[in-house]
């Protein structure tokens, strides 16, 4: 293994970036428009249906907050949030919608919830059609617009979901790996490159926070393990594994990213990397499986431009 002391470099903003690649792979996904009564409550419903869902490695789903929506644009006229979530198959993204749905924005005081995606109805997921069974005969529904909604009767009123929602193919995992000389500096320049990260549409940063502290390799000396630590990475393992690490690098975060397409995770990473480069950050590289992981390669000198 190459170590970043010996791997082909470049320096940006006084920051050593290594020339290699993020390896990203195509999936599919969908925005879920939640809205309610109130902000609070829109986000409550937000969070908690965009939980746990960030890896496919262990979750049914990666999802998280795209955005908040102002009621201007929402269809109900009602303060809302914009969700993303994405999977391996339109099967298995419906099967996690309707599940997450379900139990935490059906369940969620006053809220509704949208299709955010042009439907091609070759590509389309059934989501309200799924979640009308709930209520067990009394559902009932309206044709606006060409689009299906149901309205489902709970005990605050109704609560309303539309029929289908709309897919596209996307790309998962796109990263960036921010080596710092402490914690205390990995941290803060994986906290701005999250803030910079989200300001572009169309993606979602699935990690608590954005950050990942367990970067990942593909596979295990365990065989029922599809992960496992990516001991190269990790400072206390310098000097009985393969490392990495530079001598006075102490930690390590990753920033992963998901998207509609390589051109909204080209520029997340873009805004990641640039606004990541700073006080104690030794060097910026990206997680690089030499192709087991996908086929969706980013390299990191084409973001510097």
């Amino acid at each position: 293994m190459i170590s970043n002391t010996e791997a082909p470099s470049f320096v940006f903003q006084g920051v050593k970036i290594i020339d290699t690649f993020a390896e990203a792979f195509p999936i599919t996904g969908t925005r879920v428009i939640v809205t309610a009564v109130s902000k609070e409550w829109a986000f409550i419903a937000a969070t908690t249906s965009t939980g746990y869902a960030s890896s496919v490695i262990g979750c049914d789903t990666e999802a998280g907050i795209e955005r908040e929506l102002s009621p201007d644009e929402t269809p109900d006229g009602r303060p809302g949030f914009s969700l993303l979530f994405f999977a391996f198959s339109r099967e298995a993204l419906q099967k996690a919608i309707v599940a997450r749905v379900g139990q935490s924005i059906l369940t969620c005081p006053t809220t509704a919830c949208y299709n955010g995606v042009a439907i091609d109805p070759t590509r389309a997921i059934q989501i309200g059609g799924m979640l009308r069974f709930f209520g067990d005969g009394y559902q009932t529904s309206k044709l606006l617009d060409g689009k299906r909604y149901w309205r489902i009767p709970v005990m605050d009123g109704e609560f309303v979901c539309e029929d289908k929602f709309g897919t596209v193919k996307g790309v998962a995992g796109g990263n960036i790996l921010i080596l710092a000389t402490t914690q205390a500096f990995a941290l803060q320049a994986a906290s701005r490159g999250v803030a910079a990260a989200r300001k572009v549409p169309d993606v979602i940063l699935p990690f608590p926070g954005g950050v990942v502290r367990s970067g990942s390799k593909v596979g295990s000396k365990y065989k029922k393990l599809k992960a496992s630590t990516n001991e190269a990475y990790c400072p206390t393992l310098r000097a009985i594994a393969a490392s990495q690490l530079d001598p006075n690098v102490s930690a390590v975060y990753e920033i992963v990213i998901d998207g509609f397409s390589r051109e909204a995770v080209e520029a997340a990473m873009k805004n990641a990397l640039h606004a990541a480069c700073g006080e104690g950050v030794e060097c910026i590289s990206a997680g690089n499986y030499g192709g087991k992981l996908g086929p969706v390669h980013i390299r990191l000198s084409s973001l510097i431009s």
